[in-house]
């Protein structure tokens, strides 16, 4: 069973930056796909970025393009978050999700129904 577990979450200024970790209980991270979403109160779980390792292969929602960057540590089986200029309508529960990719990729998944493993979820706070 692949474990995920998120962390880096925290309260932070808007202007500021968070830098979110999701380690990865397999072997390699090159056959899964590894998607970062988010869930305010009161409304639905929503995709912010995903990477597929093997290829490169990244996808931003539009509301985070420019601002956010994903990117994996292959050796530490880790995918990062990097979140720069963060707004008060980032703050919300974050999770790390994963997928076995069995065939080749043509574009990486980001909704959540897409999403096999889940992490617990690392709180971010954007507030003055």
């Amino acid at each position: 069973q692949l474990q995920l577990v998120e962390s880096g979450g925290g309260l932070v200024q808007p202007g500021g930056s968070l830098r979110l970790s999701c380690a990865a209980s397999v072997f390699t991270l090159d056959y899964y796909a590894i998607g970062w979403f988010r869930q305010a109160p009161g409304k639905e779980r929503e995709g912010v970025s995903c990477i597929y390792s093997r290829d490169g292969s990244r996808r931003y929602a539009d509301s985070v393009k420019g601002r956010f960057t994903i990117y994996s540590d292959n050796a530490k089986n880790t995918v990062y978050l990097q979140m720069n200029s963060l707004k008060p309508e980032d703050t919300g529960v974050y999770y790390c999700a994963a997928v076995a990719v069995h065939s080749e990729v043509v574009v990486v998944p980001m909704l959540p129904e897409e999403y096999d493993y889940w992490g617990q979820g690392t709180q971010v706070t954007v507030s003055p």
